[in-house]
């Protein structure tokens, strides 16, 4: 029996390990500053990056929940292993010898623990993919081959044959040194009347894997007629699977998931298959449970969806009653990615893998690209349901679908839809639908407890925003991503005055619709702006004093002091395309008041009326690209 593993191989294996590889297997993390990463904390749930590693330091620390440590106390947390596996996993990953202490160089295998139940697993799957090139196995590999799948591919994914015996994979395992406690609890096995019986038979199986890649357990399909298990058998909750906190092609998608922003979700294992051979490398599928907030908030982390350009969650349905349900569960509860969540029907009611096999791949990514959003497929499948070419059917879609978009609780987005949802109805006059909306949304949020904050927001921007002492101002949310142009203009103004200048100046008050930005903008302005010649502390000091509010006064000194996400080399260009941003922020909003316009007017009652707006929408739309091309993301 090896001993303890000495204190020089600990120190030396935590130096030779860069902790920023292993905490992004699980977490996207980007740059933060000198020797800093951030990204969403894997220990608890959370919309805004509050865990920060320290590369040169070798330790991590989550400033939300407390949770910190060194690259050891990582892996323990995450994968529930003891000191002594955190300490061997990180060894064999730098294969790197441990020399324990009065034993030899072995390695400790304690029954019953992590590591053994992963290994069983690991032996498992082995065994399962050569059974599936077994006679009995033909089945399965025609069920795959008419799929269009074939062997490098059901290699490439693991799959594999549990084959008709009772007990063969059982046997096969405990001859390996396994034994019958560990296969249990893995979920391999079970007890049967007998005695030990493997858990799966005569199924075709898919390995799921853990982000760090480990084989925690699998799903299972049936082939055989006369199999009456269901259609989908999967392991059972164990110490290692937990089937609302794993999915399936996550560890084929989670770099392009994490490059990318992007997820796909989809409903089965070949459909996953399917969208990966397609070059759609970023689906995945939850295991034997609805795709749900434990799912999410893991490629939330993945996904650092907390910037103003990052997030992008897709679903893909069979037909359009699952769309329309899933559709319409994004308007109850957290929709904090809800105006980031799209969704994609194939047509004729295929899934993914379906319309590959008839279409090509060209047909998939073609369905991911024509994506709808969300909310919009929501609303325009509620209101397909009325003849609108009749008064009746517009009024009888109007009253179904404004209670739903009046539950979106993104003020700006749900105000847009509504002006959207005149113009799909067919209603001439916008801002009835709109003030229709606006009303069951106080409504809503009266009456749930829900939005009560964005319903005062909205109040108060209808006020004045030298208004400094108003009782109404409220602290905006530092990570609100629409906000995002907005704080770091402000940011850019008083850290850099210079830099920003008479961009900044030249901007209007009402680029900034959050009421406490709006105020430090006046008071800027009232100071000379930008060019009034101070800078550093006294800029800062002078804009501070102006202001006598409890809540803005105190984040004028937080955005004077909050680091810009970039290099110093890179900040003139940075600052440059946040103005940008803003800007074109700011112009999008004209765009949708004029085409809101334009949709009022009839061009052969007032032609030159009409040309002259539409005039105006041309120019503002050249004007809102020459924007785009030099905002950028501001991680890239």
């Amino acid at each position: 029996m090896p001993g303890r593993i000495p204190d020089r191989d600990i120190t030396a294996i935590r130096e030779q390990t860069r902790i920023e590889d292993i905490v992004g297997e699980y977490v996207a993390l980007r740059r933060a500053g000198a020797d800093s990463l951030k990204g969403l904390c894997p220990f608890h749930d959370e919309k805004t990056p509050s865990f920060h590693v320290r590369p040169n330091h070798g330790h991590f620390h989550c400033f939300g929940c407390g949770e910190g440590g060194d690259v050891y106390s990582f892996l323990q947390k995450q994968e529930h292993v003891s000191f002594v596996e955190a300490v061997q996993q990180l060894a064999d990953r730098i294969g790197y010898q441990i020399h324990y202490e009065g034993g030899g160089t072995a390695i400790i295998r304690d029954r019953g623990t992590r590591a053994r139940l992963v290994a069983a697993n690991a032996a498992a799957q082995k065994f399962y993919a050569q059974q599936l090139e077994s006679p009995e196995a033909a089945p399965a590999r025609d069920y795959l081959k008419k799929r269009d799948f074939d062997a490098a591919v059901a290699a490439q994914f693991g799959c594999g044959y549990a084959p008709a015996g009772w007990d063969t994979m059982t046997k096969h395992l405990l001859s390996q040194g396994f034994e019958f406690g560990e296969l249990e609890a893995a979920g391999l096995s079970k007890q049967g009347r007998k005695g030990p019986i493997d858990r799966f038979h005569r199924r075709l199986l898919w390995p799921i894997r853990n982000l760090g890649g480990d084989i925690i357990g699998f799903g299972a399909r049936k082939i055989f007629d006369d199999d009456n298990l269901g259609k989908y058998m999967n392991t059972p909750e164990t110490m290692l699977y937990k089937k609302s906190q794993v999915l399936f092609g996550l560890d084929h998608a989670k770099k392009n998931i994490a490059k990318g922003h992007q997820v796909v979700i989809v409903e089965g294992y070949t459909d996953v298959m399917a969208m990966h051979l397609a070059g759609v490398t970023t689906a995945v599928a939850s295991c034997g449970t609805a795709f749900g907030e434990d799912h999410l908030a893991l490629l939330r982390r993945l996904m650092m969806d907390d910037s103003y350009f990052r997030g992008e969650v897709i679903y893909t349905f069979d037909g359009d009653d699952a769309g329309v349900a899933a559709a319409l569960k994004a308007f109850e509860g957290e929709q904090s990615i809800a105006g980031q969540t799209f969704v994609a029907i194939a047509p004729d009611g295929m899934d993914p893998c379906e319309l590959r096999q008839n279409n090509g791949d060209a047909a998939v990514r073609d369905l991911i690209a024509r994506r709808v959003p969300m909310f919009e497929f929501a609303i325009k499948t509620l209101i397909a349901a009325h003849d609108l070419d009749t008064a009746e059917g517009r009024v009888h879609a109007l009253r179904e679908a404004v209670p739903v978009v009046a539950r979106i609780k993104d003020i700006a987005l749900r105000d847009e839809y509504a002006r959207q949802l005149a113009g799909w109805v067919g209603w001439e006059d916008v801002g009835q639908v709109l003030s229709r909306v606006r009303e069951e949304g106080g409504r809503f949020a009266r009456a749930t407890g829900n939005g009560a904050r964005g319903e005062r927001v909205t109040s108060m921007r209808r006020q004045r925003p030298e208004a400094q002492s108003e009782p109404l101002m409220t602290r905006p949310i530092a990570t609100d991503p629409r906000l995002w142009p907005q704080r770091e203009a402000l940011k850019a103004a008083l850290q850099y005055p210079a830099i920003a200048g008479t961009v900044f100046d030249s901007l209007p008050v009402e680029c900034f619709t959050e009421t406490a930005y709006a105020s430090i903008r006046t008071v800027m302005a009232d100071l000379g702006g930008t060019s009034s010649g101070m800078g550093g502390a006294e800029w800062v000091d002078a804009v501070h004093n102006s202001i006598d509010d409890p809540v803005v006064g105190p984040l004028v000194t937080e955005l004077a002091v909050e680091a810009l996400p970039v290099a110093e080399d890179n900040i003139p260009r940075y600052i440059s395309s946040v103005m940008a941003r803003l800007q074109e922020v700011w112009v999008g909003a004209q765009i949708a008041d004029i085409k809101s316009r334009l949709r009022r007017m009839a061009p052969g009652e007032d032609p030159d009326g009409y040309n002259a707006v539409f005039g105006d929408l041309v120019a503002l739309e050249a004007y809102r690209r020459s924007l785009l091309e030099q905002a950028v993301d501001p991680g890239a």
